[in-house]
């Protein structure tokens, strides 16, 4: 699906508009986060989740610490 938005001046800084079909279709709201990633298309606006974020974070450093054992495991 594509749709068309315009960038606005919001207070000193810039923004686009997200239509509400989409919002509801992704549950974003008004003050939610998201990450907004630089690709060779263009830009992909994606919900950024806290618990999803903090999870890898600590998948890495267990990863890291027990990265033979995880080995022995996958065999």
């Amino acid at each position: 699906m594509t749709k068309e938005t315009t960038i606005r001046a919001i207070g000193n800084s810039s923004g686009a508009t997200i239509p509400k079909d989409i919002l509801d279709r992704y549950r974003l709201a008004q003050g939610d986060r998201v990450h907004l990633i630089e690709t060779d298309e263009g830009i992909l606006i994606t919900p950024y989740d806290p618990l999803f974020s903090e999870a890898m974070e600590i998948y890495a450093e267990g990863a890291k610490k027990y990265r033979d054992a995880m080995r022995e495991l996958a065999k």
